[in-house]
């Protein structure tokens, strides 16, 4: 996959999870409630981003070439603005 084909696969990614889960911000705020639960301490949702993008990150360390996971880094950075 080029760079530009990419960014368009994670467009598409991004519009179909909106319709599976909805809004993102919606979720990164609910996912935070439920680590601020587990962790014992407030946890963003821009910290949740964050720690998505690590999370991925640590997985293409693994295996570079995982197109997944690259979507998964370009679409959590994404949506970091939305839900900051």
């Amino acid at each position: 996959m080029t760079g530009w084909s990419i960014l368009g696969h994670t467009a598409k990614v991004l519009e179909e999870r909106s319709y599976d889960y909805g809004d993102a911000a919606d979720q990164f705020k609910a996912i935070a409630a439920r680590w601020s639960i587990t962790l014992g301490m407030p946890v963003s949702p821009a910290q949740v981003a964050l720690c998505m993008i690590d999370l991925k990150l640590a997985r293409l360390a693994y295996d570079p070439r995982h197109v997944d996971s690259i979507v998964d880094v370009i679409g959590y950075a994404a949506l970091l603005r939305e839900v900051r």
